[in-house]
């Protein structure tokens, strides 16, 4: 692999982390990490004064992710089809999780607002898989291009 490339994807590896730790930074201010916290965030709460999220609000968050996600988890995945492991069938299996587990986590929250709120639960779980996933994928990428 030349030294350009390598330089190109280890750069993008610490774009990477900077985005994952102001995700999760967000996240817990925003929403919060719990499931009591998802749900009043999506579905609102009387008591605290806090109004539940609209089809058409949850739309316009929804949209800039769909892009953003994809572009994100394509460029990462794009990096490991250049590596020694572009040969594996597990490869083939982790770009269909990680690419599933990116729309269950966008799409979730339309699930919540409609009344299935155990959706809480899986929009948690599914920012958490993300998470692992692109710290696990990174972490290969980080690996193949050390030892070569």
């Amino acid at each position: 692999m030349q030294e350009a490339y390598k330089l190109s994807i280890l750069y993008y590896l610490a774009f990477s982390l900077l985005l994952l730790a102001s995700a999760v930074m967000l996240f817990e201010h925003k929403i919060g990490f719990s499931y009591s916290a998802v749900l009043e965030y999506y579905v609102g709460n009387e008591e605290k004064f806090i109004s539940p999220q609209s089809a058409g609000g949850v739309l316009k968050i929804s949209l800039p992710h769909i892009f953003v996600f994809g572009l994100f988890t394509m460029v990462l995945l794009h990096f490991l089809v250049f590596t020694k492991l572009r040969d594996r069938k597990s490869l083939l299996v982790l770009i269909y999780i990680t690419f599933g587990v990116a729309l269950l986590e966008i799409f979730s929250a339309f699930f919540i607002i409609n009344g299935l709120e155990f959706f809480a639960y899986i929009k948690l779980f599914s920012f958490f898989a993300l998470l692992a996933l692109i710290l696990y994928i990174s972490w290969l990428l980080f690996e193949s291009i050390s030892y070569e």
